[in-house]
């Protein structure tokens, strides 16, 4: 807008110096100047109702919206609005369901140890029970209280993740100890389904700046997950790659 007030001037400047035709000529050029920018300021302002209204569309939920004409300079900004809110929608239902997901597998693992709890409780009412029924059946409560404390610790952590209030506590790790003794921790699991496992691991030891806790649960995680669904008699691959900027 500068430059042209600035050029607009320098023109009417010149103009004015030819004495008598100067006034007439500098209305005659002033008054084209304003039916050039007054086209120019239409020809926005009908581009930006249309970018207008296609957005109010848009953020009314009709993602089917399009634009089939010339709006010059804003084609491309409702490409990347369009763009940013097709997104936006996309990550939210995705994480409602995850959401959703996570709510319906928690409340069922929880369901599992605090019914079994419920059951030994009133088990354990009976007055004719014998000793070693008895310890047989506090041994099994304190499993599954252990269990659903470990539950209820995990839905915590989820929650810690989820607002971002997660510290990690750094240290060097040897990734591969690390798994090594998630796998033999599970060990009794992996036997029960007859699981082979086919590693292939560095010679050399492996360290890492990592969370020692946060990085061994998510390991016991995964071999959890695999000795629960894995078929039995089947094979279990881990490989770990040392590359130049990752493992």
């Amino acid at each position: 807008i500068l430059k042209i007030v600035l050029a607009n001037c320098l023109i009417i400047s010149i103009i004015c110096c030819f004495f008598t035709f100067g006034i007439f000529s500098a209305l005659v050029y002033s008054a084209i100047l304003f039916i050039i920018l007054r086209k120019r300021f239409d020809e926005l302002k009908h581009d930006y109702e249309i970018l207008l209204d296609a957005v109010k569309r848009l953020s009314n939920g009709d993602f089917d919206v399009e634009i089939n004409q010339d709006i010059g300079m804003f084609n491309t900004e409702f490409s990347n609005i369009k763009d940013g809110f097709e997104k936006a929608v996309s990550e939210e239902v995705k994480s409602q369901k995850m959401k959703t997901e996570l709510i319906s597998n928690v409340s069922h693992d929880l369901k599992t140890p605090l019914t079994s709890i419920i059951t030994y409780i009133d088990l354990l009412k009976d007055e004719q029970l014998d000793y070693e029924k008895r310890k047989e059946y506090l041994d099994t409560l304190d499993r599954n209280s252990l269990r659903l404390k470990n539950l209820i610790d995990d839905l915590f952590e989820v929650s810690k993740v989820n607002s971002g209030d997660v510290k990690l506590n750094l240290v060097d790790v040897d990734i591969i100890a690390l798994i090594q003794q998630a796998k033999f921790e599970l060990i009794d699991k992996f036997n029960e389904k007859s699981l082979i496992f086919k590693t292939a691991f560095p010679n050399e030891k492996i360290i890492l700046s990592l969370d020692s806790l946060k990085t061994y649960r998510i390991f016991e995680n995964l071999l959890m997950n695999i000795g629960k669904y894995a078929l039995e008699n089947t094979r279990v691959y881990i490989d770990i790659d040392n590359s130049d900027d990752e493992v």
